[in-house]
């Protein structure tokens, strides 16, 4: 089982950002820390049975912008269900991840942290309306290394108005300069409700860019292990993203999180006030036997997992034959794998058409 918990407050909001986050809410900070704690031990008495809990992932909004003394009863409740060794992440931003917070939370037993970096480049950062700047988010990997945290990534986003390959070449050598194994490169999408929604001015459609973002990375070191994730090592793979791919069940703890438990997803209410007065009013969604397939393949083909050819009926293997022969994909033991992430829908579609 993994632990997903979602912190909804921001000291800005990016112009890109659709996920569930408050720049005006800063005084329900507390409350909502103790809706968190009510909603975390009716998850774990319901749905984490006889589990343990395999990876914890605090994300957001912004994680860093909450001390790390609310986060206190949290870690206090988790305790008796984490595995032995559990990857416990936490998202961080450079400009609210002081050096006092990154140690709290080390403290407290989180173990690898997600700095959103973004770029180095200031006029980028911006553009994009970050809170930070490049020496801000430098400072805060090097504080994140000093305190001792062996396990860190970077999210950089890419397909943004400006951008060539020469500037992000920059970003992912600065990374490299500052030893950090990991990095998520996420290309830019327009979505609704978000300040860059309608403008497509401000988003590159350049396939190319990726391949040569893509193929630079690997001459670094970092190996490509899902569409948007690369890393150096596999030990400093990303624990709770494949728990994700592999469709492992998940608590979603917080406003406008999200849980997985078999056949069925959990929503907690996406109104931070509602979500306070009462944390444990969930919408639910059941999931038949093909959406489940569809995701299983879909998220195995998007990353290292793979999918089981048993999951596939007559038809689907004679497509996937048909793959096989063009070298699209390949396989090994009972299972499939893919080449190329960036045609993972596209090969996809094609097998479940």
């Amino acid at each position: 089982m993994l632990l997903y918990i979602h912190i909804p407050f921001c000291d800005s909001k990016c112009f890109y950002c659709a996920f569930n986050s408050y720049v005006d809410r800063f005084h329900l900070k507390q409350t909502y820390m103790k809706a968190l704690e009510k909603q975390l031990l009716y998850d774990i008495k319901h749905y984490l049975k006889d589990e343990k809990i395999e990876t914890v992932f605090i994300g957001g909004g912004t994680p860093s912008c909450v001390d790390y003394n609310e986060y206190k009863n949290i870690f206090k409740i988790i305790s008796p269900y984490l595995k032995e060794n559990c990857e416990i992440t936490s998202e961080a931003n450079p400009n609210s991840a002081t050096k006092e917070w990154l140690s709290g939370m080390k403290d407290l037993g989180v173990n690898r942290i997600s700095f959103g970096v973004q770029s180095f480049n200031d006029k980028k950062l911006k553009y994009l309306n970050r809170a930070h700047n490049s020496n801000s988010a430098i400072n805060a990997i090097q504080n994140a290394k000093c305190i001792g945290f062996n396990s860190i990534n970077c999210d950089i986003i890419y397909g943004v108005q400006g951008d060539s390959f020469e500037k992000l070449k920059l970003d992912f050598d600065i990374i490299n300069e500052l030893n950090i194994d990991h990095i998520s490169a996420y290309s830019l999408t327009l979505e609704e409700g978000t300040k860059f929604y309608n403008k497509s001015k401000v988003k590159i459609d350049d396939e190319e860019l990726s391949y040569e973002l893509f193929n630079y990375l690997n001459n670094l070191g970092y190996k490509q292990y899902e569409i948007s994730n690369f890393s150096k090592s596999k030990t400093m793979q990303s624990n709770h993203n494949f728990g994700y791919w592999e469709y492992k069940n998940y608590l979603g703890v917080g406003t406008g999180a999200v849980g997985c438990i078999d056949n069925f997803r959990y929503y907690p209410n996406k109104s931070i006030e509602k979500y306070i007065e009462n944390p444990i009013s969930y919408e639910k969604e059941y999931m038949d036997n093909l959406d489940i397939k569809t995701e299983k393949v879909l998220l195995g083909l998007r990353s290292t997992v793979g999918t089981d050819l048993n999951l596939f009926n007559k038809k689907e293997l004679e497509k996937i034959e048909i793959l096989l022969n063009e070298n699209k994909i390949f396989k090994k033991e009972n299972r499939i794998y893919n080449y190329n992430f960036l045609l993972a829908d596209e090969i996809s579609l094609y097998i479940l058409d």
